[in-house]
């Protein structure tokens, strides 16, 4: 240019045409662009698979490269690409595996698209990323044992009718106990007439979840995940094993997200495995804590199931206390390491006060 020579400028004036053009139909081509992301089903229980589909709209009437995608796969993360130009939409399928218990995310985090050229890049604005609720499964836990009178401090739970509860009257039937005749109202009336008294409600089984952050402060995330399937999995096993049977369940959460569960005469563990799903399982109440404060509301409790992964001297005397008021108690002890030698005075305290212990190693 210095020199005069004219032909030159034909140079800058094509570089300037070719980033206005590139600028213009990355301009284009963001504006009328549209990312969107489905799952199908939005739900699954832990092991399933579920689909996503991921589609962009809009279409590139301009030549553009190829739209670059990250997207969340229920705890990985892929990058794939998709061909715009001269196509009215494009989308692609992929699977996302329900790995563990939780709400994973599922879909595309981050859009960019760039010119042919690849002189201009620009992000795109993507719809909210749908998330898959990874649902526990339940497996074949053994049969609580409700404690009878005879059996020393154990209530009584299969009373015929509840005496101190006088529900109404009626004729004498043959067979009727005399100390059932209502004298004075006999007398009355001139016929005998006998209480009759409520038919109690069968006990319910309290089932107490540790829901502080599961394994120590150092450990993988991978193993953390483990522990946490394990413990959910294990709750809702007991709950759903004494629905079928036909006996109340109560499971209090007392996590970061405090909620209860108590069963319906007709329910199921449906609503109790999704509750479990969106516990984050982050913080709460300390379980010493939650185990001090259920033993003083231990009214028709005929058994306590408790899960927790740790074990220590103030968990170990609160399963203690809920023995001492009366219900059996089991203990499901979640660990990597059901042979460590620190747990071993805890067992042996919890199986000295008739506490049942069960290990569980998560799989």
């Amino acid at each position: 240019l210095s020199l005069g020579g004219q032909a030159f400028y034909l140079f800058a004036l094509f570089g300037v045409l070719t980033l206005a053009f590139s600028l213009l139909s990355l301009l284009i081509v963001r504006a009328r662009l549209r990312v969107e992301s489905a799952l199908s089903p939005d739900q699954a229980l832990r092991g399933e698979v579920a689909q996503l589909r991921v589609a962009a709209r809009g279409g590139a009437p301009l030549p553009v490269s190829p739209l670059s995608l990250r997207v969340a796969l229920g705890g990985s993360e892929t990058k794939i690409s998709l061909p715009l130009f001269l196509r009215g939409e494009a989308e692609t399928t992929l699977r996302v595996p329900a790995r563990h218990v939780g709400i994973l995310p599922a879909g595309v985090t981050r859009a960019e698209i760039g010119d042919a050229l690849g002189l201009c890049r620009a992000r795109v604005r993507v719809n909210e990323t749908p998330n898959l609720v990874c649902m526990p499964r339940d497996y074949e836990v053994a049969p609580l044992h409700f404690l009878t009178a005879e059996e020393g401090r154990g209530q009584v739970t299969r009373a015929a009718e509840d005496t101190s509860s006088p529900e109404d009257n009626r004729a004498y039937r043959q067979g009727d106990p005399l100390k059932r005749v209502h004298w004075k109202l006999s007398a009355r009336r001139r016929e005998l007439i006998v209480r009759r008294f409520e038919t109690p409600a069968p006990p319910d089984t309290l089932v107490l979840l540790d829901c502080t952050q599961p394994g120590s402060a150092g450990m993988a995330a991978e193993a953390r995940a483990s522990l946490r399937d394990a413990l959910c999995e294990t709750a809702l096993s007991v709950a759903q094993m004494q629905l079928r049977a036909g006996a109340p369940v109560r499971v209090p959460l007392y996590g970061a997200q405090m909620t209860q569960f108590v069963s319906e005469p007709h329910g199921g563990a449906d609503a109790l495995a999704r509750l479990l799903a969106l516990q984050p399982f982050t913080g709460g109440t300390p379980f010493a804590a939650v185990l001090e404060l259920e033993a003083r509301r231990l009214r028709r409790t005929g058994a306590t199931v408790i899960v927790t992964s740790r074990l220590d001297a103030a968990m170990v005397e609160g399963a203690r206390s809920i023995r001492r008021m009366g219900p059996s108690v089991r203990l499901y002890y979640v660990t990597l390491e059901p042979d460590a030698e620190g747990d071993r005075p805890f067992i042996a305290q919890l199986q000295q006060s008739m506490v049942e212990v069960c290990y569980v190693k998560p799989g």
